[in-house]
């Protein structure tokens, strides 16, 4: 059967190229989750393709219709509009029924001006808005049944692609139009304690085609819905080249076995303050004197921020992002949802072709949604899908405390990360300093030792291995000889 996009990108994507045409199907949520904007948007792009299409509502007026295209900034024309909302005149006493109840008088009159719409204009695409006023004034569940039954033969005797749109004010959840309608799309509003409102969708039934099951979301804008599937990595398997990218210092490539591989994370650990960060700018650097694409992702601080302390250790950001070649969104949590962070992750990687992601960091990223759950299991999909796509990921974690044995991570992400750099505070020689060492890598060979790492005006320097302490990753190492002080015996760096 031929299909009929959707005019949302995203929701295409979820229902693997749109809608089976000459179907009719039920688009239900709360008030403001957005029905009349995606049923809008459904028939802006019927109309696009050179189809007639209609739009009839039962609750809003044409005018309040024109308003809401008007916020998008968009028209209705080639939209052919019936509105069958009561006017004033219905509020006469002289137009009261006493006789005959509603649904023996108006229900046959509205049925009768649709069908005649239906007849006259052969529309492709039908819009029903809404549900809830059909429901009252069939009066009955049996009469209500039979009259979508009636309307369905109806459509699909005519070719019509038809949505019914609603909004869910019944006061016990009517289960009747699901069983009729070919597919079924939910739409919910979720408002969390801080924030702003989240929204996702559902394809609950589509008879007869695959799609994307499970919530993804969506964000309603200027310009109408936004849809983010959800990530699944299995869909993207594929061969790619394992590139290795160096971190353009040579003391670190030796540490790593020669650098990161593409198609794997590394997990960059340690207490606040260790140079977490700055490590991560460095290989993003690195990478843009290769002219490879690399897009940072922080929650933590700004981008002006970042880019002028990176300058002080001459990590040269700012020409980079200035040629194109490295791209930094700065995320506010409190707007942006799990699954929109995710496909801004994709578009980097499908449409910029970046190699290198960082996400810095995970602390921002899983305390800023606390109500979020499952957050760690959608990590794991996002870091299968950059495996699979070839893309070195750098995750940067932040340490619970600064010195001492008990550091703690807020979410143990090291068993996701396909090697772990651990950066550490120990005291030496009355002052406070920081080691890194390797402390995971899968699939390939590394130094074991533990050097000393400083953050300089000249760059991020690293020492000689500290063979002339032991204990250095508890914080405070005990020089190796008897007696000694521990002063001047660090390994100075290189």
């Amino acid at each position: 059967m031929p299909l009929a996009a959707t005019g949302i990108e995203g929701l295409d994507t979820i229902l693997c190229g749109g809608l089976t045409c000459h179907r009719m199907y039920l688009i239900e949520g709360v008030p403001g989750s957005g029905k009349t904007t995606l049923a809008l948007q459904f028939l802006r792009e019927g109309v696009r393709r050179n189809e007639p299409v209609l739009y009839v509502t039962l609750s809003e007026s044409i005018e309040e219709l024109r308003d809401v295209a008007a916020s998008h900034h968009w028209t209705l024309d080639g939209i052919t509009l019936r509105e069958l909302v009561p006017g004033e005149q219905s509020l006469a006493p002289e137009d009261q029924y006493t006789v005959f109840h509603p649904s023996e008088v108006e229900l046959t009159e509205t049925t009768k001006l649709i069908l005649q719409d239906v007849e006259r204009l052969k529309p492709k695409r039908v819009v029903f808005d809404s549900l809830s006023e059909l429901r009252l004034l069939a009066n009955n569940p049996l009469r209500y049944r039979r009259q979508i039954l009636a309307l369905k033969q109806f459509f699909v005797g005519r070719g019509c692609t038809v949505l019914l749109l609603d909004d869910l004010t019944a006061t016990d959840r009517d289960l009747q139009v699901q069983s009729i309608s070919h597919g079924v799309i939910a739409l919910e509003q979720l408002v969390p304690e801080y924030g702003s409102d989240r929204r996702r969708l559902r394809v609950v039934k589509f008879r007869g085609k695959v799609f994307r099951g499970g919530y993804h979301d969506y964000a309603i804008r200027t310009g109408g819905l936004e849809v983010f599937p959800r990530i699944v990595a299995a869909e993207y398997r594929q061969s790619s080249k394992r590139e290795r990218f160096s971190g353009g210092l040579g003391p670190l490539d030796a540490l790593l076995g020669g650098g990161l591989e593409g198609g794997t994370s590394t997990l960059i650990v340690g207490a606040p303050g260790t140079g977490k960060s700055s490590l991560a700018a460095q290989f993003v650097s690195a990478a843009a004197k290769r002219d490879q694409k690399s897009a940072m992702f922080i929650f933590d601080e700004s981008n002006e921020t970042l880019c002028t302390r990176a300058a002080g250790m001459q990590i040269e950001l700012r020409e980079h992002v200035d040629a194109g070649l490295i791209s930094i969104q700065s995320i506010d949590p409190a707007e942006l949802s799990p699954g929109e962070f995710a496909h801004s992750l994709r578009l980097a990687v499908e449409q910029h072709n970046v190699s290198m992601i960082v996400i810095d960091s995970l602390n921002g990223y899983l305390n800023a949604m606390p109500e979020e759950r499952f957050l760690t299991i959608q990590l794991h999909e996002i870091l299968s899908y950059l495996g699979q796509r070839g893309v070195a990921t750098l995750l940067v974690g932040a340490h619970h405390g600064l010195v001492g044995g008990a550091m703690e991570t807020p979410v143990d992400a090291s068993y996701l990360a396909d090697a772990v750099i651990l950066l550490r505070y120990y005291e030496a020689g009355g002052e406070v300093r920081q080691a890194i060492s390797i402390v995971k890598k899968r699939g390939g060979r590394h130094e074991r030792t533990i050097r000393e790492f400083q953050l300089t005006e000249q760059g991020i320097q690293i020492g000689e291995p500290l063979t002339k302490f032991r204990g250095v990753l508890t914080g405070v190492p005990i020089p190796v000889e008897e007696g000694g002080s521990g002063e001047g015996r660090s390994g100075r760096p290189t």
